[in-house]
């Protein structure tokens, strides 16, 4: 099953590690772990601490049990947040095809995918939020820098000499795509 949770990426995959460690060694409740997140990690609203711990599971940083959620016993290495965005992130498999498509001269914008994804958007989320179109476009943003910061795409000016500038970026597949 792919999530469609995609919190605003940290600046690095070491501050992953802090928000891994916000997910409590002994099981508990969703709301206590959505708790725990925001006070460690300074999160705004519930919601977006769980956003944050459907990401975490995942990535396979977090697991859900009967007795509720607990910290998994895997260190966020690039190699297994790549793997838990290629296998639990929905839209993933599209992001990645539609980064080996695009070039320095015609990056994957934000806007690209959304476009090229909006059809597989869920149904439920169209009737549900009536911003449904900026809400997807925003976590197609956060889905590309989340590639990025992971070695499956790069960012490039839209101009594509590659050299990253004022303007928004567009993304070109990565070392690790």
């Amino acid at each position: 099953m792919r999530l469609k949770p995609v919190p605003e990426p940290p600046d690095s995959l070491d501050d992953l590690c802090a928000f891994q460690r916000a997910v409590p060694l002994v099981p508990g409740s969703t709301d206590d772990c959505c708790a725990r997140l925001r006070e460690r990690r300074g999160l705004p609203d519930r919601q977006t601490a769980n956003d944050w711990l459907a990401f975490l599971r995942a990535l396979g940083l977090a697991r859900e049990t009967p007795r509720g959620f607990v910290r998994a016993d895997a260190e966020p290495t690039p190699e297994r947040v790549r793997e838990g965005l290629r296998e639990g992130v929905l839209l993933v498999p599209e992001a990645l095809a539609a980064l080996r498509e695009a070039s320095p001269a015609n990056p994957l914008t934000p806007d690209d995918l959304f476009a090229a994804t909006r059809e597989s958007v869920p149904r439920h989320d169209r009737a549900r939020d009536p911003n449904w179109e900026a809400t997807w476009r925003e976590r197609a943003d956060r889905l590309l820098r989340w590639l990025a910061l992971a070695d499956l795409a790069e960012a490039v000016e839209a101009g594509g000499d590659g050299i990253l500038g004022a303007s928004s970026p567009g993304y070109v597949a990565g070392d690790a795509a």
